[in-house]
């Protein structure tokens, strides 16, 4: 049986990077984008695996959207990398941040456990919630203390 994985921010460096991987190891991979995105596949062509793929449009701000994602292809693992991942317009647009970093998250969460609670979930991050570093190495149990809306976000 062919197992089905869902990465969002596929388009990013890491998406495209573990798109491959997985397809190397014959997974199944869609990819989710935002309609609103660039839409270039230039990383996943370079790998030579854009026609390897189901490219299909999955917004994080939109639980009906992400429901029906989750519902119709039933992932066995979910990876988000997707996030808005700057940390200077994070100032800018802290409400944002917030709601794709971190309420796009819980979205996702709750459409795994609503539609396909077996999924297993990846959830990529940032060394910005440790903000203004406390020790080094960071491990487990080191305290968040996030400097900006993008670190706070992600810390939720």
């Amino acid at each position: 049986m062919t197992k089905r994985a869902l990465i969002t921010g596929i388009r990013g460096q890491d998406g495209a990077y573990l798109a491959r991987l997985l397809l190397e190891k014959g997974y199944e991979v869609y990819g989710a984008d935002r309609r609103s995105g660039a839409g270039s596949n230039w990383r996943m062509a370079e790998l030579g695996i854009v026609d390897k793929l189901q490219i299909l449009f999955m917004d994080l701000l939109e639980i009906t959207n992400i429901m029906r994602t989750i519902e119709s292809i039933k992932p066995d693992e979910v990876y988000n990398l997707a996030a808005q991942s700057f940390v200077s317009p994070s100032f800018e647009q802290p409400m944002v941040t917030t709601e794709i970093n971190a309420n796009g998250v819980l979205r996702l969460l709750e459409a795994i456990r609503a539609y396909h609670p077996q999924a297993k979930f990846y959830q990529a991050s940032t060394s910005e919630m440790f903000g203004k570093i406390q020790e080094t190495p960071q491990t487990e149990k080191t305290p968040f203390y996030p400097r900006s809306p993008y670190g706070i976000a992600n810390s939720v």
